[in-house]
């Protein structure tokens, strides 16, 4: 599963790389249970006021591609970047599992009881 980490040039600064590695970081452990499922994960973090203050103006974007699947996208916004992504990467392991879970879970490929009644009844 490979994570790339995309930052809004108002974010840039002091800690950019240690932002986008602890932005990669969480969400390789956060989602490893899907690393079979998820070739790759967009991560966009932005500051929508530019560097003004403001409540909710940070937004993290998370975008997941999954194998024979469309996209899976999530968003949060909050007044930090951590709050923003946490919000996000919860949204998005929630949205996973439901996808996933449907995928695995599809009752429309597996053969009715009835079906081996009727077949055994004959």
């Amino acid at each position: 599963m490979q994570i790339q980490v995309n930052t809004a040039s108002s974010l840039r600064g002091q800690g950019h790389e240690a932002l986008e590695r602890w932005a990669s970081d969480q969400l390789a452990e956060q989602l490893n249970r899907f690393r079979d499922h998820v070739t790759r994960i967009e991560v966009h973090l932005s500051d929508e006021n530019s560097g003004k203050a403001g409540a909710d103006d940070k937004r993290c974007l998370l975008e997941a591609r999954l194998n024979n699947l469309p996209p899976l996208a999530a968003s949060h916004h909050a007044p930090n970047v951590d709050a923003a992504f946490r919000g996000a990467s919860d949204k998005l392991k929630h949205a996973l599992e439901h996808a996933l879970d449907r995928l695995l879970k599809n009752h429309r490929d597996r053969d009715s009881i009835r079906r081996d009644i009727d077949a055994a009844a004959s």
